[in-house]
């Protein structure tokens, strides 16, 4: 895992609704909410409508958020910008959902599964990285967001954020030439 502390890694990828290019100085001087995740997970399918309302909700406490899938489409197709797109705007997404083709951004963060969350302060530095909250497909517990919640209210009120963090549980990366 990206240890504590450590520095935004520098991007620059594709959004795959507005076509721009969005990069790690887009985000310069305000806490940033990343996540790696894609289409077809069902681990990401669990926390989809949570994950668009805490996006909502970050942005309005002055976090941004960035969505990033670097999933092999070609083994997953379903993963594609395209259906990435279709399901940004689906969810209502009023954050980036950008393709990580080369998959060396995932790579840069450390990345190991989706959904995979980092919350970065406004210096970008790595506070948080963990799991959105304790919701698994099939546990019966609602999906609250709780975990990443703390986090980043934590990090708005200037107050230390636990140094107990739970990693994200989900779907490994499909990385491409993996068997």
């Amino acid at each position: 895992m990206l240890p504590l502390g450590a520095a935004l890694p520098a991007f620059s990828l594709p959004d795959t609704v507005s076509g721009e290019s969005i990069s790690h100085t887009d985000f310069a001087g305000k806490p940033l909410v990343v996540v790696f995740m894609c289409n077809h997970c069902p681990f990401v399918i669990h926390l989809l409508s949570e994950l668009a309302a805490a996006g909502r909700d970050f942005t309005a406490l002055g976090v941004q958020v960035l969505a990033i899938s670097s999933n092999d489409v070609a083994t997953h197709p379903a993963d594609s910008p395209e259906h990435m797109a279709a399901l940004a705007r689906e969810q209502g997404f009023d954050f980036p959902y950008v393709y990580d083709e080369s998959q060396q951004v995932a790579r840069a963060f450390d990345a190991a599964c989706t959904p995979d969350f980092y919350l970065f302060d406004a210096g970008a530095k790595l506070v948080y990285r963990g799991q959105f909250d304790a919701s698994r497909p099939g546990n019966n517990l609602p999906v609250t967001g709780d975990d990443l919640r703390a986090a980043v209210s934590a990090l708005v009120a200037g107050e230390p954020i636990a140094d107990s963090q739970t990693p994200s549980i989900g779907c490994n990366i499909k990385w491409k030439g993996a068997a």
